[in-house]
């Protein structure tokens, strides 16, 4: 493992949902990353060019101890670092990126823009950030 001071060497990336084009109010439910063996975990939202004059979405951040998450509930608010409010992307946010930390104690958590509005096809993606990773 690299030093305290190397970023690129003391992280994993996955995917929280990969760049794809909001449908209508479709919510973009995300990939499950399992936390094991980490101790931190961010989602980093981004958007492209907002064309949409119309949009409201934010990320739910949910976790749960089984696999496929079928005991997905969402995060206390206790367990973020950030709030899912802060993560909320609108017509106006053209080419931003923003993010939201996971503190909680359960193994599996994923990601979920929520939309409630939207009458574009603009593109977002989600990039899940794990870092200090445990010898197991």
């Amino acid at each position: 493992m690299g030093s305290p001071a190397d970023l690129k060497n003391n992280i994993t990336l996955s995917s929280g949902f990969i760049p794809q084009a909001l449908s209508g109010t479709s919510d973009i439910v995300g990939d499950i990353i399992d936390t094991r063996g980490y101790d931190s975990l961010t989602f980093v939202l981004s958007t492209d060019a907002i064309a949409a004059s119309s949009l409201t979405a934010q990320l739910l951040i949910e976790e749960g101890a089984v696999a496929n998450l079928s005991d997905a509930a969402a995060v206390a608010d206790a367990d973020l670092l950030g709030t899912e409010a802060a993560t909320a992307i609108t017509q106006a946010s053209d080419s931003v990126v923003l993010h939201i930390g996971y503190t909680g104690s359960k193994r599996y958590v994923r990601p979920t823009l929520t939309v409630s509005a939207n009458d574009g096809t603009d593109v977002v993606s989600c990039i899940a950030i794990q870092g200090s990773q445990q010898q197991i």
